[in-house]
């Protein structure tokens, strides 16, 4: 049976990521380890993080540009709410977002919620994948999304199409070599069929 409990990035300088995503905020949610593995490109996934309110949204992109990060998106006002994008210093790509336009309290980088957003090339094919493997099915849009109950991870895991996911972002869709990232949940080591890699929970 498979859960989800935590997602490790990996970074060629642990000591820096861990600056970071502390001065982040992030620093509860992810966990960093140490990987020169070749990746080029756009690496497949991208955190998401759900803010109350635009000034909180400025303020956690403010906090992620002051330690390093780089902007992919400037945020901005949309349909949906005000959000943007930036790129930590070890690639990661970052999406910070409130669904509200208008602020109604002082503003402080405060997160709200995560969501890890795999980018899948089927969205249908890889929720059967990991519905067979244990995990359950919270919300789901057909093609276009799907997110699992995952009360085990502060983290949410979700799936979105590659290509939608890099369009979003601002970034091409291309990329090679390794994902950099690390899910743990599983009951033994497996690779999923976008090449997300999973193992056991550790101790």
């Amino acid at each position: 049976m498979t859960t989800f409990t935590s997602i490790t990035l990996e970074v060629p300088d642990t000591a820096a990521a861990e600056a970071f995503y502390k001065a982040f905020g992030l620093g509860s949610y992810v966990n960093v380890r140490a990987s020169d593995a070749p990746t080029t490109g756009f690496r497949g996934f991208a955190l998401s993080l759900v803010a109350s309110q635009p000034g909180d949204v400025d303020a956690l992109i403010s906090a992620a540009l002051d330690a390093g990060a780089t902007t992919l998106k400037p945020a901005t006002k949309s349909f949906w709410g005000y959000g943007g994008f930036v790129r930590a210093p070890d690639g990661t790509i970052c999406k910070v977002a409130s669904s509200k336009k208008k602020d109604t309290a002082p503003a402080a980088p405060h997160i709200d919620q995560v969501a890890l957003l795999l980018g899948v090339a089927d969205v249908k094919a890889s929720k059967r994948f990991y519905v067979d493997r244990g995990l359950s099915v919270g919300k789901s849009f057909g093609g276009k999304y799907a997110e699992f109950d995952t009360p085990a991870s502060p983290v949410t895991l979700a799936l979105y199409p590659r290509h939608a996911l890099a369009k979003d972002t601002g970034v091409p869709p291309e990329g090679t070599g390794s994902h950099r990232i690390l899910l743990s949940g599983a009951t033994t080591p497996f690779t999923d069929p976008d090449g997300f890699a999973w193992q056991p929970t550790p101790a």
